[in-house]
């Protein structure tokens, strides 16, 4: 059997997404993978300018003052437990244990002033669509995915993607989530988390996501090295399931082209051939050898995986490298939460001791390396790499009354951004003095998602059939920011 992504929402045709993504012997490798991947557009892509986006999304709400953002001339209770250390830039400082970063500020842009008013994690939806949350059954713990969401901005660009490319053979993804669908990883993968799937669009156009597990209930690979034997990436269901062989499913593909013949020399239907087209595709991707290679960290040498640092973010990067170098467009590496506030970036409490111990010095480490990667490999000019979460966390050292914590804070946040034609050094925006508040230059997510798709020659305000067949803006009420590019 072959499953593609599983998830569990229904689709228009009445079946669970798992059910119509499953291929088997009944479906001869079957008619309903190819049928996911079938749908109809008139939009078209303008030239381009990046050509690939790695969208590292640090999810959580890492905080500003603890990051790009500090404010060391600040009262006590707003400064927090670190000192700070000087960059590049002499009016700009990082935190103490970013200092691989900080000698790098001439390499990137930092916006300091992202901000929205949905201040909790379900942010995941405006910072990845462009657009609010809609209203929407979201499961007991109101975070799930819901088919009326926005696409994402990965899987707009998969679609658009996928109508310039009718003609042609495409064997690698559009659009790669790594190193687990947002959620998988947290308590049991009980969470399909809003934001990362095409919602209205179709879930054809979802990502094609890995999946790398835990060794157990509490255990936190982002924490701790990682050995080869975890970091098998593989697209989830995209393996060859015991006894179907690479023959076998060749010789279903000739019985399937003499089926599709006289079909089409039955009904004459141009939607017919456009169906035998996908179909196609999806057995290109399966049996793509440039997909295999991609996904696999055996050719990298030790060295280059040792400074990206050997935990799951770490070998995650390197391995969105490998899918952009692969032909993949947009590419998102999260930081994802384990179990608990201070299993990731949403520090509610233990900041100290997981930011200092752990996520500074990954990220620190692994961001500094992708960024001197690209650029040695002479990739970084036609890549967009955007790192952001989805919020930034409270002013005041204090949260719900835990003495080491900050709570949420979407108002003000930082991003950074390189390659893809944006200015190396340029810091956009000003934050007031407690980095509660943009002074200059806000920031919006519709800004920055119509900047992502200006950056990749995509017209951020044109058309967009949505599911009632009304065109809709890809952003709405968006501005491109033209400050950040040469």
């Amino acid at each position: 059997m072959l499953t593609v992504l599983s998830n569990r929402r229904r689709v228009c045709n009445g079946l669970t997404r798992r059910q119509l993504l499953q291929v088997g012997g009944a479906g001869l490798f079957g008619l309903n993978l190819p049928q996911v991947l079938a749908a109809e557009s008139a939009q078209q892509p303008h030239n381009t300018h990046a050509k690939s986006v790695i969208f590292v999304y640090l999810f959580g709400g890492p905080s500003q003052l603890e990051t790009f953002d500090c404010k060391p001339d600040a009262p006590s209770h707003i400064v927090g437990p670190f000192q700070t250390t000087a960059t590049a830039n002499p009016e700009l400082r990082f935190c103490e244990h970013l200092p691989m970063l900080a000698k790098r500020t001439t390499d990137f842009c930092l916006i300091r002033t992202l901000n929205h008013a949905q201040n909790d994690h379900n942010a995941s939806h405006y910072i990845q669509t462009g657009h609010p949350m809609p209203t929407a059954d979201r499961g007991p713990s109101n975070v799930n995915a819901a088919p009326n969401d926005w696409p994402s901005i990965g899987s707009v660009i998969n679609y658009l993607d996928r109508q310039q490319e009718r003609s042609g053979q495409r064997t690698v993804p559009s659009y790669v989530y790594l190193p687990n669908r947002h959620g998988e990883i947290q308590l049991g993968g009980q969470y399909d988390r809003l934001g990362q799937y095409a919602g209205w669009l179709g879930s054809e156009y979802n990502a094609f996501s890995t999946r790398i597990h835990k060794r157990k209930p509490g255990d936190n690979p982002y924490y701790r090295d990682c050995t080869d034997e975890e970091l098998k990436f593989g697209f989830a269901g995209l393996e060859l399931n015991q006894g179907i062989t690479i023959d076998r499913l060749n010789r279903r593909q000739s019985l399937l082209d003499q089926f599709d013949q006289s079909r089409r020399v039955l009904s004459g239907s141009r939607q017919v051939e456009q169906f035998g087209d996908f179909r196609d595709e999806a057995l290109d991707i399966l049996l793509s050898d440039r997909l295999r290679k991609a996904l696999s960290l055996k050719s990298e040498s030790a060295k280059l995986r040792d400074r990206y640092g050997r935990n799951l973010f770490g070998q995650s990067l390197v391995v969105g490298r490998r899918m952009i170098e692969a032909g993949a467009r947009f590419t998102t590496v999260i930081w994802d939460m384990a179990d608990g506030a201070d299993s990731g970036w949403d520090s509610h409490d233990g900041l100290t001791a997981s930011l200092r111990d752990h996520l500074l010095p990954g990220l620190d480490q692994g961001l500094a390396a992708l960024l001197d990667d690209l650029r040695e490999r002479g990739l970084l000019d036609d890549t967009l790499v955007v790192c952001c979460g989805e919020m930034g966390r409270t002013p005041a050292f204090l949260n719900r009354g835990n003495t080491d914590g900050r709570d949420h804070w979407s108002y003000c946040f930082p991003a950074i951004l390189a390659g893809g034609g944006v200015k190396d050094g340029l810091v956009y925006g000003k934050s007031d003095r407690h980095a509660a508040y943009p002074l200059e230059n806000a920031v919006s997510p519709e800004d920055l998602t119509a900047t992502i798709f200006h950056a990749l020659g995509i017209n951020p305000h044109a058309p967009l059939l949505n599911n009632r067949g009304q065109p809709v803006a890809l952003v709405n009420n968006g501005h491109v920011i033209d400050e950040l590019f040469q």
